[in-house]
């Protein structure tokens, strides 16, 4: 767990802000405009607004917060919101805003879910894409957790990471506003932190390649990591690797190596 190297006596609340944000893509070969639609269908329903709010719920478990609002949405033709309201600690119940429902969400509850914290938020969004003229399709997840106080959201980093496919990670941590001890003095950051990458299981470090762009003065830390190896089965879409020809398999390979590069890179190389 995150936490202060040494506890600081401070004056009044802990108000900096730890605000994670990453994108996680997911690519995938699917050659016919036909099984790019069901692709998208698959993945849609794989990562409903259901799916996503028990994640979000994990999330705000671990990193020590309590639930106190979820609003969830699915879409059409495809994608998915959820957005939870949290709070560092328990609240007593006449402090809670009866518009809340606590996390409560069964009954004649819409179907689009928010959730709230009493200081900070879980959000995540889901962006399932395809071209028509292009066989490689990608979906991309958009996650946001942002907290005030002691609690950080790079507790729940590991568990978000595995819980989806994820051929690219994009990954921001930035540590906004300051907290003041009891003799004034003020502290822009309550924790020690060189790279989002200390905070990444070495396991799964070693399945990507990495690079850091870190602001430190401004406690900006911005980290971005690619697969490094492709099992080409893991990437077909109802297709067997052993119904293609080498060279299918060269060139779909190549494809999805180039649009992964693309996307990792944030332009247009090819």
């Amino acid at each position: 767990m995150l936490g202060l190297e040494q506890k600081l006596s401070l004056y009044g609340f802990n108000n900096l802000t730890k605000t994670l944000s990453f994108n996680i893509y997911d690519v995938c070969y699917a050659k016919t405009e036909r099984e790019q639609k069901e692709y998208i269908a698959y993945i849609d329903e794989q990562y409903n607004s259901e799916r996503l709010t028990k994640i979000l719920c994990d999330v705000t478990e671990m990193i020590g917060a309590r639930i106190l609002n979820i609003s969830k949405q699915d879409y059409e033709p495809q994608g998915a919101s959820v957005n939870v309201l949290i709070a560092e600690k328990a609240l007593d119940e006449d402090s809670i805003d009866p518009s809340c429902n606590q996390g409560k969400i069964g009954g004649d509850v819409p179907e689009m879910i928010h959730a709230h914290l009493d200081k900070s938020h879980v959000t995540v969004h889901t962006f399932p894409e395809y071209h028509p003229d292009n066989s490689i399709s990608t979906f991309r997840v958009d996650i946001d957790v942002s907290t005030c106080g002691t609690i950080s959201p790079l507790n729940a980093l590991n568990y978000l990471i595995s819980s989806f496919d994820s051929d690219i990670i994009t990954i921001d941590y930035r540590v906004r506003g300051f907290t003041r001890d009891v003799l004034g003095k003020k502290f822009f950051i309550d924790h020690k932190i060189t790279s989002i990458q200390d905070y990444i299981d070495k396991n799964t470090l070693t399945k990507y390649d990495a690079i850091d762009v870190n602001v430190y003065q401004s406690n900006i830390f911005h980290t971005k990591l690619l697969i490094k190896d492709i099992d080409l089965q893991n990437y077909l879409f109802k297709q067997d690797v052993y119904e293609l020809t080498p060279k299918q398999r060269l060139d779909i390979t190549d494809s999805l190596r180039r649009e992964m590069i693309e996307i990792y890179s944030g332009m247009n190389i090819y």
